[in-house]
């Protein structure tokens, strides 16, 4: 048996018709009923018709009287509609100027803290560098003679003060970069050179800490074009947070080499504990660490990896990070070849 199309009519557009028809007295709820027995019947004989055709072949309700019905409900609906596209169009205005000045006062906050940064890395300086050379004019014995655990004492202090005047030099370029305000001085960089000088650096701090680390540069490799003085802390920041993550016996490298004619990739790689991949992100939030529990392994202030990326990302490359926890990380990067003159 063939089932007969369902004619197209305007009662299609209204739901809960019958219940419609019985609250305005037009029909009983008898007569429901049975209009809803012959719908039932017609459907099983092939022919299924809507519940206001049942009722007007049934003589239950006329044609006109329908139509009125099913017109003043659609109006209705009509209305409903359009008056939740108006509420639904001044939340979304209300939402987003709420979500605006959020964002303004985010951008207020993060501004604040910047410049917090800033002030605060430079009121440190003055003290620093006057503490800085009163310990030297004590270790050259300019104030006296000093005894071997005095001379000992003075070099850790020396070596502290140094660590501070690295930290407290991050911060202020920190503060530059949160600001837009990180300049570039582009030139033709030698990256062999550069990298080379980055490993040497590195070395002793990798050694007292049993991980090895090594250069893997291509022959003849072509200058590239950038600040060298802000690639060099890049590198220098890349293998030190590498080897703080690699357990004794681990192994850090610097590769370098030509991807294209035009581009230069660097990357550094390392055997240690690895970044879960949904946590990657996290580490180039600013001033945000991993595991920030007080018992945690790795001291630092959390800026590192942050300014590092923004440091690429100022000479137009982009920061790739590629790790698998407990399988070690990769940070790449390339750089533009230098233009031959």
């Amino acid at each position: 048996m063939t089932t007969q199309p369902l004619r197209l009519s305007p009662e299609m557009l209204v739901p809960r018709l019958g219940e419609s028809l019985v609250k305005k007295g037009l029909i009983t709820e008898a007569d429901l009923q049975k209009a809803l027995a012959y719908q039932q019947e017609q459907l099983a004989q092939g022919c299924p018709c809507l519940l206001g055709q049942a009722l007007v072949e049934l003589n239950l309700i006329s044609q006109n009287t329908l139509d009125q019905v099913v017109t003043e409900q659609i109006i209705q609906l009509r209305n409903a509609l359009q008056a939740a596209n108006r509420s639904l169009e001044q939340r979304v205005q209300q939402r987003t100027a709420e979500l605006q000045r959020a964002l303004e006062r985010l951008s207020e906050l993060s501004q604040m803290k910047a410049n917090f940064v800033a002030n605060i890395s430079h009121e440190l300086r003055t003290p620093l560098t006057h503490i800085k050379g009163y310990i030297e004019l004590m270790l050259s014995e300019s104030l006296g003679p000093v005894t071997p655990e005095q001379k000992h004492a003075l070099q850790v202090s020396q070596q502290a003060t140094t660590r501070l005047e690295g930290l407290i030099n991050d911060l202020i370029m920190f503060s530059l970069a949160s600001r837009g305000e990180l300049s570039l001085k582009l030139e033709a960089v030698d990256i062999a050179r550069l990298a080379n000088l980055s490993v040497r650096t590195a070395e002793p701090k990798a050694k007292s800490r049993g991980v090895s680390v090594h250069a893997v540069l291509d022959k003849d490799l072509p200058l590239v074009q950038a600040d060298s003085q802000k690639i060099a802390w890049v590198l220098g920041q890349l293998l030190d947070n590498a080897i703080k993550f690699t357990a004794a016996g681990g192994r850090v490298v610097l590769n370098v080499s030509c991807e294209t004619a035009h581009l230069v990739m660097i990357s550094v790689t390392d055997t240690g504990t690895g970044i879960p991949p949904h946590r990657i992100e996290e580490i180039f939030e600013p001033f945000h660490q991993l595991d920030s529990s007080s018992t945690r392994k790795h001291s630092g202030a959390g800026i590192g990896l942050s300014l590092v990326r923004q440091i690429v990302e100022a000479h137009g490359s982009v920061l790739e990070v590629i790790s698998a926890e407990g399988k070690g990380s990769t940070f790449r990067f390339p750089l533009l070849t230098a233009e031959e003159e």
